[in-house]
């Protein structure tokens, strides 16, 4: 991808909604990596633990939301590494789910997974949205990370 901004370093997945919708997944500033919000593809750009879908194309139930958090988080650390960042990086994330009582459930033993500690030392939110980007999505997470070197 061709970058505008020399100050601005940019990384992306490669799915096809990149360009659909004509933005990057990361983009670190100085000492701040902005990372878009994550959602639980595979490096195909196919969902993940996708919902089921009732007549009306809704999430039928939120069974899969544990799965799908724990994917956003891979694809996160994914693109940290790229800036040779990790989740202890991570100063602020926010979870916006369509379902809050499940995501309270999953986010609290799969964030403690992926940050591998019982108090991940970052703030968090955890939003409930009445809809995202795709119909079987149930989660999307989006994070803040700060490192102590600037861009290339």
């Amino acid at each position: 991808m061709t970058n505008s901004n020399p100050s601005k370093k940019v990384e992306n997945h490669g799915v096809a909604w990149e360009r659909a919708f004509g933005y990057v997944q990361a983009v670190q500033v100085k000492d701040t990596i902005y990372v878009s919000g994550q959602l639980s593809h595979d490096d195909d750009g196919n969902l993940v633990a996708p919902a089921e879908l009732d007549e009306d194309k809704r999430p039928a139930d939120f069974s899969q939301m544990e799965s799908q958090i724990r994917q956003s988080y891979v694809n996160a650390k994914t693109l940290l590494a790229r800036y040779g960042a990790t989740l202890d990086d991570v100063v602020e994330e926010t979870l916006y789910v369509l379902d809050v009582p499940s995501a309270f459930v999953a986010g609290s033993k799969v964030r403690k997974e992926m940050y591998g500690t019982d108090v991940p030392q970052c703030a968090s939110n955890l939003i409930g949205v009445s809809a995202l980007a795709f119909p079987e999505q149930i989660v999307e997470i989006a994070f803040r990370a700060v490192i102590n070197r600037p861009a290339d």
